[in-house]
């Protein structure tokens, strides 16, 4: 027998076996996606392979239950050192099946980077695969951690955790009621070549209106890619990017054709966000809005 042949006996003889494996005592839940999703009745051992998830569940209190993650989630604070790594968006079947997982908690985004279900064999040898789409807004976000805590049996715990997340984004809420001269906002994922903004039906895009701001393109939709020449003639006050060297994203800028006479640019209105706390779909999205609200509007609300 080759090596080739040899290693995918080894493979199916995983799946089998683990298949056997399984708790014969389950329950079914529907998914965020509204696909039906058979659960073992106890989850103590967890895959994820997003961080946003990661970051739900270690706000559950269940980061110990975490066995393997992406490399990014295993660098949260609340996850055991030294758990095994997945690739993001191409997963070592065997390795996933040989830890024999209660559960695998994905994102959507693990499917599409790859063009295919990245965990499909898993799914077949009798490992739950819950995918959790990209949620575009504020509710979205509670209600993936609503449903993530169901799925763990901490249904109270998500309750407490989307009940502190409302309380925070209500209080700058508040303070943002009494704005009347509102400032624009440009938002900026990507630099050029390929521009990426945001309009409507993101979670940012809301941020920004619950801090009392208009963003330049809320009359676009979704994730797109802008022309300079929009960003320019739309003259944002402020413009935030997530780039880690806010020195050398502002340099860029200013070397920018026609960008020298946005206010933002001209004033020196350009701020950063925490990359991680604004660009995941979790309770941490909260940093994010406070920092862009004090970035915004540094008068109205405190510093930390």
């Amino acid at each position: 027998m080759t090596a080739g042949r040899f290693r995918a006996a080894i493979f199916l003889a995983l799946v089998f076996f683990a298949g056997c494996d399984r708790a014969p005592e389950k329950n079914t839940v529907t998914g965020r996606a509204g696909e039906t999703i058979t659960l073992p009745k106890a989850i103590n051992t967890i895959i994820s392979t997003a961080p946003s998830n990661s970051e739900i569940i270690v706000g559950l209190g269940l980061g110990g239950k975490i066995i393997a993650a992406d490399e990014f989630s295993a660098r949260i604070d609340g996850i055991n050192k030294g758990i095994t790594l997945i690739d993001f968006s191409y997963p070592d079947g065997e390795t996933i099946i040989t830890l024999n997982p209660d559960i695998i908690i994905a994102a959507e985004h693990n499917r599409t980077v790859s063009g295919d279900d990245p965990f499909r064999l898993m799914g077949e040898a009798g490992i739950p695969v819950v995918y959790i789409p990209t949620s575009g807004s504020i509710e979205g976000i509670y209600g993936d951690i609503r449903f993530i805590a169901g799925l763990l049996g901490a249904g109270e715990k998500g309750e407490a955790l989307v009940a502190g997340m409302k309380a925070e984004i209500g209080a700058v809420a508040q303070k943002s009621a009494g704005i009347t001269e509102r400032k624009s906002v440009y938002i900026e994922l990507s630099p050029p070549p390929y521009i990426v903004s945001l309009g409507r039906k993101t979670y940012l895009h809301e941020m920004a209106e619950t801090i009392g701001a208009d963003n330049i393109f809320a009359d676009q939709e979704g994730w797109f890619s802008p022309s300079a020449e929009a960003v320019i003639s739309r003259n944002p006050d402020v413009i935030i990017t997530f780039f880690d060297d806010l020195g050398t994203f502002t340099a860029d800028l200013k070397a920018r054709p026609g960008f020298e006479h946005i206010g933002a640019v001209r004033d020196n209105r350009v701020f950063r966000l925490d990359a991680n706390s604004a660009s995941r779909p979790s309770q941490n999205i909260v940093l994010a809005l406070k920092q862009m609200a004090r970035a915004v509007y540094p008068e109205i609300y405190e510093a930390p």
